[in-house]
């Protein structure tokens, strides 16, 4: 991958070893210096075989200090928990609505979440939704029975995690705007949730590599 001037400036003042998260965290709102306010993310390689399926990772959590980034919400649901999903303050709420915008490909939210009963009719849409992440599962926590309270955890900061084809996990904990002691709180948070998720079948170190970088800039090590 071909890199920019800037970014193979800041990489010279990272050196080559692994450095405590807080550490970690400081130099990356250090060297932040692009003009928008980049995302901080961690980055982990799992001791997981990917290719067998008893040792996919996956799952969500809600950050203490939230993303930083506002999401627009969208549930599917029926009448009564629609209501409340509106309340709770899901950005769309009505199911026709919805079907007609992933018809035509015109998924204008970040997040869809449904209640168990209006699946059926969602999983017909999966060509559509599943592709760009969105199509709701239990398993990552977007099927669900109280609307409202889903709604509150996804506007609070509840990021989904899922582990790639490498064994590898990324996950957004915050904004370089951020102090250095919320981005680490997140990241924490985040680490300690991976943990929880082991598979019984993973053998051996689980946690093998941590980075933290932002958006534009070079990735740090972190000690395990």
């Amino acid at each position: 991958m071909q890199r920019s001037r800037r970014y193979k400036e800041i990489r010279k003042n990272i050196e080559d070893k692994n450095y405590s998260l807080e550490e970690a965290v400081k130099i990356v709102k250090e060297n932040a210096t692009a003009k928008f306010d980049e995302s901080v993310e961690v980055s982990v390689v799992l001791g997981v075989d990917p290719k067998q399926s008893d040792q996919m990772v996956r799952g969500n959590l809600v950050l203490p200090h939230g993303t930083g980034k506002t999401v627009k919400v969208a549930v599917v649901a029926e009448k009564k928990d629609a209501e409340e999903a509106k309340k709770a303050g899901a950005d769309i709420t009505d199911k026709d609505k919805i079907f007609k915008m992933i018809n035509n490909n015109n998924l204008d939210f970040d997040v869809l979440l449904s209640t168990p009963q209006c699946m059926k009719d969602l999983g017909k849409l999966g060509r559509v939704l599943g592709p760009k992440g969105l199509m709701p599962s239990p398993k990552s926590g977007t099927v669900v029975k109280d609307v409202a309270e889903a709604v509150n955890n996804v506007k609070k900061g509840q990021v989904e995690f899922k582990m790639d084809k490498n064994g590898v996990i990324n996950g957004i904990v915050g904004k370089v705007s951020f102090s250095e002691k919320n981005i680490t709180d997140n990241a924490l948070k985040f680490l300690d949730e991976l943990k929880k998720n082991r598979p019984p079948a993973a053998k051996g170190k689980f946690l093998r590599k941590i980075t933290v970088s932002s958006t534009m800039g070079p990735s740090v090590s972190v000690s395990l």
